[in-house]
């Protein structure tokens, strides 16, 4: 299907040779089409339309049935403006909406007290799974609403000084926050990035990073060649210089060999109850 080809060619920069799906045409270009948005109009989100995008959102898998997920909507001004400080993120003061995903473990922690038992599984792959349930909880926000046409943009910077965050929307025990996110009705033009090639991150049997390198070098190129990157956005040009062939795999190198910034998050958690053992 020529439609599906173009889609998978604006998503990985490759020709694509796609089979016409027997159903779901809507739900499957909308996920190949997704763009980031940062900045947006000054039209309202309804709230009746808010709502039926959390409920799309809470429906996503969960792990044994145990939910263990939060969303804070964030609609105070000066909350948002505090995040945004906070996050070092200024377009959170002035989305439409702003989300907070939380993974939370509390909930249940009191369900199980109040009826009497004690809560036996403070581990670290109960965080884990709460991680896990809430990005998909998350994933399915960002779809549904980039279905009715908002654009959507993640913000993992709510962790940068998570402490702060904690206090100013009084998160308790076994909660902590995930991400960030903004929406709202597109109010900028942005094209489809490139992602890395299917045959670097899909494997088939067995894990293999054969091919690696020449795989890396053509999308760096394809990369480059769609968003070129001026010398003067080259990261942590103080450190290492200017680089004459500046792609993906050069900015990541460089980004992953300096910390991140973000508050240690084994200190916050053990704050917030969890064992992880």
């Amino acid at each position: 299907m020529a439609e599906f080809d173009e889609l998978v060619k604006a998503r990985f920069g490759t020709d694509g040779d796609t089979s016409p799906p027997a159903a779901g045409e809507e739900v499957l270009k909308t996920i190949l089409a997704h763009r980031t948005y940062r900045k947006y109009s000054d039209e309202p989100v309804d709230e009746a339309l808010l709502e039926l995008l959390l409920a799309c959102a809470l429906s996503a898998p969960a792990k044994s049935d145990l939910m263990q997920f939060s969303v804070i909507h964030v609609s105070a001004e000066d909350k948002k403006s505090r995040l945004a400080e906070l996050s070092n993120t200024s377009w959170i003061a002035t989305a439409p909406v702003v989300l907070l995903f939380c993974g939370d473990t509390g909930r249940n922690r009191s369900i199980t007290r109040a009826r009497g038992y004690d809560y036996s599984q403070n581990t670290l792959d109960s965080f884990f799974n709460a991680a896990v349930d809430t990005a998909l909880v998350m994933q399915n926000f960002t779809i549904a609403a980039e279905a009715v046409g908002l654009g959507c943009c993640y913000v993992s910077q709510v962790r940068l000084h998570l402490d702060e965050v904690g206090e100013l929307f009084a998160l308790p025990e076994g909660v902590f926050p995930v991400c960030g996110l903004t929406a709202g009705w597109p109010g900028e033009e942005r094209d489809t990035t490139y992602r890395i090639p299917p045959e670097v991150s899909v494997h088939h049997d067995v894990y293999s990073s054969e091919g690696l390198a020449e795989s890396m070098d053509g999308y760096d190129a394809r990369r480059n060649r769609q968003r070129p990157t001026p010398p003067e956005k080259q990261m942590y040009r103080e450190h290492y210089g200017e680089a004459g062939n500046y792609g993906w795999s050069e900015n990541t190198a460089r980004r992953l060999s300096r910390p991140d910034g973000l508050s240690p998050l084994r200190a916050f958690l053990v704050k917030q109850g969890f064992d992880l053992a």
